[in-house]
């Protein structure tokens, strides 16, 4: 019966609506801030190392407290978690762009606004992934990720077009005050989910440190969350690389301005629609099984992309690898997705998830880091060092992630 579960009926689970809606204002709000706080830092301070090392803020704080984020989860439960995120989000956003208003703004100022930006992303990060296994039967998990990866994707699609014509054209302000604001609409749409699933759910007890170190243990303890985290951590550094070159590459090529403001986000936006598609098309594909092989194929062939695709054919080659990256990333995604669901307990979702994907997210802003310094020296090499990340990411899947569950006595 659950196999033929149509994306429509899904839709209609209860809890389904809003969880999908809030999914989309906080990864439209958070997609829109990447780019945007990058070029941001471009036409303010005039340094890709700079905007380099915001990126790796806004990801890395977050990633260091993720322990503890899934210990709230299991304690708060993942509606309120994913509440508590977007609201504090909206309101340092907010303040971003009043300093930017007062003409205050600073390197290490704007340092501490982003990394505590990051500090509750893991809360809504792994939030959503928690809530979507409790409300969907087992047999549709993998059309459900797909919908989720897919949503994710054209969220991809929307929020780069959107954050480079309102940069371009409306200025850093307005696109951070738009970006406060759909966080805040976020909040308020996952209010009723927040209401029912306030009732009847125990809250985890114990020490909050105790939880957290718990949840480490489990990840570090199981051979599949271990391989997968080491793998998904090699590819997520050409992504943070990516973040980084890609503006550099095209306001080298045309010149500061909204056209190229506007280039950069739709470059964006095409691979997202690519990751769309291509998650879909792995959901139909079925990876119970084949995860691994999904992962790994998907990005060894991002390796190709990247370099020399990307890096030898001038805008039109980099626009070209970026359609292929997107398009890998849907069953990339799909596989680490439902791998990682299918082999946790279920008790222990909240914590380990958190963990798990903040683990895995842990390259993103190394390469960020990296890409600011290497793109400085050479675009292509920034490329070819993206490249290599995958290629080692691919490596990883094959050999660290086992072909079959294991039995895993990690409580």
């Amino acid at each position: 019966m659950t196999d033929s579960l149509s994306y429509r009926r899904l839709l209609r689970l209860d809890g389904m609506p809003e969880l999908m809606l809030a999914a989309c204002l906080l990864r439209l709000a958070g997609r829109i801030f990447t780019l945007a706080i990058v070029l941001y830092v471009l036409a303010r301070f005039d340094s890709p190392v700079l905007a380099g090392w915001v990126a790796f803020a806004s990801l890395a704080p977050g990633l260091i407290v993720s322990p503890l984020a899934g210990a709230m989860l299991d304690r708060l439960g993942a509606a309120k978690a994913i509440v508590v995120d977007m609201a504090v989000s909206a309101a340092l956003v907010l303040a971003l762009a009043l300093v930017d208003v007062a003409a205050a703004m600073t390197e290490p100022l704007l340092l501490a606004l982003v990394a505590l930006y990051s500090f509750t992303s893991p809360l809504g990060t792994a939030g959503v992934r928690v809530l979507i296994p409790r409300l969907v039967p087992p047999d549709a998990l993998d059309r459900a990720n797909a919908l989720d990866t897919s949503s994710y994707a054209l969220i991809s699609v929307a929020g780069p077009a959107v954050a480079g014509v309102l940069f371009g054209f409306a200025g850093a302000q307005v696109t951070l005050l738009a970006v406060a604001f759909l966080y805040a609409a976020g909040t308020a749409s996952l209010v009723p989910l927040v209401r029912r699933a306030s009732t009847g759910v125990a809250a985890a007890t114990g020490s909050l440190t105790r939880s957290a170190l718990q949840g480490v243990m489990y990840v570090v303890r199981s051979p599949s969350l271990r391989g997968l985290a080491i793998s998904y951590s090699l590819f997520q550094v050409s992504w943070g690389i990516l973040i980084v070159a890609v503006p550099v590459v095209v306001l080298n090529e045309l010149g500061r301005g909204a056209t190229a403001d506007s280039l950069i986000g739709g470059l964006w936006a095409v691979s997202g629609l690519a990751g769309g598609m291509g998650a879909i098309y792995a959901a139909h594909l079925r990876t119970d099984g084949r995860e691994r092989q999904f992962i790994a194929i998907g990005a060894l062939a991002t390796a190709v992309a990247l370099y020399p695709l990307s890096a030898s054919f001038g805008l039109v080659g980099l626009a070209a690898g970026l359609i292929l990256v997107g398009f890998l990333e849907g069953p990339v995604d799909v596989g680490v997705l439902s791998l990682r669901q299918r082999r946790t307990d279920p008790a222990w979702l909240g914590r380990v998830l958190a963990v798990s994907m903040s683990f895995n997210m842990s390259g993103q802003p190394l390469g960020s880091a990296i890409g600011g310094i290497v793109v400085v020296l050479s675009p292509s090499l920034a490329f070819a060092i993206a490249a290599l990340a995958s290629v080692l990411a691919a490596i990883a899947a094959y050999l660290l992630v086992p072909a079959a569950p294991e039995r895993e006595a990690v409580s």
